[in-house]
């Protein structure tokens, strides 16, 4: 599914038993677009990954004087900034199209689910919500389904140097391999809570939504009995919460993105000190430590999409569960009888 084929001649039949279900199936609906943006991605990260190795055997060709190796190895450097570059315009392309063909769907979905059910509709969630779904939600949902290949090539190309620098530089590479994946899973018990919070946060800017929206629908009302104040000062607290849970979120989220700065900077610094007495000791060439700090640098990058592929999902599944509960709605569930069984008119 492309763009320019929007919008979904049937969007389908979802899986709305609940919010990651439902993710689950808007990512079967566009394996296609999901295997293209994964396939770009491990060509744009793969090149990425195979830079501290060309890095290395061109510090090599230099020390041992070698012209036509150097030769060989910027003709390599040629080729792997072809597929960086190449890897990741059409990677951002892939997955800017996967983000608004899920987000196209959802929205198509509860349009249809709007038109059945009508007026019964609002009898059964609030119109706030039902606001909230279709706009913030929706974009919280599509953000997630695209990262999913990004975030499958950050871990191939992550799994690709730490392999490589086992076979490249085995004295130095173990290091390494250890190094990244502690680094890459250190954030994992802080995520329950950073979830928690993104849950509370959302929940609480659910709520203010909804108030603006039912204020708003019955503001004549309201201006009839003069009771302005008091709703604008009831969403004013709401505001505020939403506020306040917003900080601490957001506190969360950044001590995340400390620990995703601080060990990758403990890890090359390691790798330097602990190269540089293999070196002197003979067991380690300049190259071959070129190589493995070129490699910890550079897995910077892609580290940052396991951050990112968390506060994905951490947002996006409150959001598919307020949207999974908006389609599983029926006529009878929302409050429409489905007429008389018997008995007199």
């Amino acid at each position: 599914m492309q763009i320019s084929d929007l919008p979904y001649p049937d969007p389908g039949v979802p899986d709305a038993r609940s919010g990651p279900r439902f993710l689950v199936w808007l990512g079967r609906g566009q394996l296609g677009g999901q295997l293209q943006s994964l396939g770009w991605g491990m060509v744009h990260f793969g090149g990425v990954a195979g830079l501290p190795y060309a890095v290395g055997l061109g510090v090599e060709a230099v020390v041992e004087h070698d012209g036509a190796r150097l030769l060989r190895v910027g003709a390599l450097l040629l080729l792997l900034g072809v597929a960086i570059s190449l890897g990741d315009n059409m990677l951002h392309r892939t997955a800017v199209t996967n983000w608004i063909t899920a987000a196209a769907r959802v929205q198509q979905l509860l349009a249809r689910k709007t038109a059945e059910l009508g007026s019964a509709l609002t009898r059964r969630v609030a119109a706030g919500e039902v606001v909230a779904v279709s706009t913030g939600d929706v974009e919280k949902i599509g953000w997630f389904v695209e990262a999913v290949s990004r975030f499958l090539a950050a871990a191939f190309s992550v799994v690709l140097v730490c392999v490589g620098l086992l076979f490249y530089a085995p004295a130095i590479g173990v290091v390494v391999a250890i190094g990244i994946p502690v680094v890459a899973l250190a954030v994992l018990p802080l995520l329950p809570r950073a979830t928690q919070r993104a849950d509370v946060q959302r929940e609480k800017a659910g709520r203010a939504t909804e108030l603006a929206s039912d204020t708003v629908a019955g503001l004549r009302v309201l201006r009839g009995i003069g009771g302005e104040e008091l709703f604008l000062g009831r969403y004013r607290e709401a505001s505020q919460e939403v506020r306040a849970a917003a900080v601490r979120s957001a506190r969360m989220w950044a001590v995340i993105s400390a620990i995703q700065v601080v060990l990758p900077g403990a890890l090359l610094i390691t790798v330097v000190w602990y190269g540089s007495a293999l070196v002197l000791d003979g067991r380690l060439t300049v190259g071959q430590l070129v190589a493995a700090f070129s490699a910890v640098a550079t897995m910077l990058y892609p580290l940052r999409h396991f951050e990112e592929i968390a506060m994905a999902y951490s947002f996006s599944r409150p959001s598919a569960k307020r949207a999974a509960r908006v389609l599983s709605l029926t006529r009878a569930a929302a409050g429409e009888a489905a007429g008389p069984a018997g008995g007199r008119g």
